[in-house]
């Protein structure tokens, strides 16, 4: 296979695989407010009038449709990137406007797999690296949104990244695993420590765990460097953040979405040099 033609292979299922990670970004804290819900229906014994059964909701059910009108999208309309901008970044029914989110998404996605394909050759590690990218792309939109980071995003990520290490194609198997303990519990330590100092969550779990999936990934070397470059594009967000009057002093923001960016950074790096 040509380089010319793995790049548009790759660039192709990348769109594709965006659109898909819109919808995990749209449904999955969906879903998991409809379960905590169920949980909390049967915790306090509701007789069956007062605990409604919602409306079924995954990542298949139901049709996409506009979060405004309720107008069902055709297949058409959920074309990657291309649907978009035809219609002009609007509603084909109510034409209310469509969040920027999905085609940054879909572009974001696209952009990761073929620089995947310019540094990695055909095959089962550059595959496992593009489900990275698309797993860190959901994980750090969820965040911001939703100040969360899903178990059920942050373990496959983690298992993931060993799988890939198994026979040591990005890092030995042993830095792997060491790299997944240090990564947890060195945000651990943080979290803990932090909370005796203050009396204030200063890490989620959701952080924690992201870390030890990411050193999974990168191996326990790499992990200093991406603290240290998470922390440095934390405090520059929230100085923009506050220049710009988005954000007030004690009100916490997402730090996943540093996590990601500075992982996926390490991470694809040394291929590049």
């Amino acid at each position: 296979m040509t380089l010319s033609l793995w790049l548009i292979m790759m660039c192709g299922v990348g769109v594709v695989a965006g659109s898909v990670v819109n919808c995990v970004i749209w449904r999955l804290p969906v879903m998991q407010q409809q379960q905590a819900q169920r949980e909390l229906h049967q915790l306090c014994a509701l007789p069956p009038e007062e605990a409604k059964e919602p409306v079924r909701f995954n990542l298949f059910l139901p049709r996409s449709c506009c979060p405004r009108c309720r107008s069902p999208l055709a297949f058409y309309h959920n074309i990657p990137l291309l649907s978009w901008l035809l219609l002009l970044g609007r509603c084909h029914s109510c034409r209310q406007r469509i969040s920027w989110r999905y085609p940054l998404v879909e572009l974001l996605a696209a952009l990761c797999s073929g620089w995947i394909a310019l540094c990695w050759p055909p095959g089962e590690t550059a595959f496992a690296l593009a489900l990275c990218a698309w797993l860190l792309i959901a994980l750090a939109a969820i965040d911001i949104q939703h100040m969360q980071l899903p178990d059920l995003l942050t373990l496959p990520l983690l298992w993931l990244g060993l799988l890939a290490n198994l026979e040591g194609a990005l890092v030995p198997l042993s830095d792997a695993v060491t790299g997944a303990a240090a990564g947890y519990l060195s945000l651990w330590f943080v979290c803990w420590g932090f909370k005796l100092v203050t009396g204030k969550e200063g890490v989620g779990y959701g952080d924690i765990k992201l870390l030890a999936a990411l050193g999974a990934w990168c191996g326990w070397q790499r992990l200093p460097a991406l603290l240290l470059c998470a922390a440095l594009m934390g405090i520059v967000a929230v100085l923009l953040l506050r220049l710009t009057g988005r954000s007030q002093r004690g009100e916490p923001l997402p730090f996943g979405p540093c996590l990601a960016l500075s992982g996926w950074w390490l991470l694809v790096t040394p291929a590049a040099t």
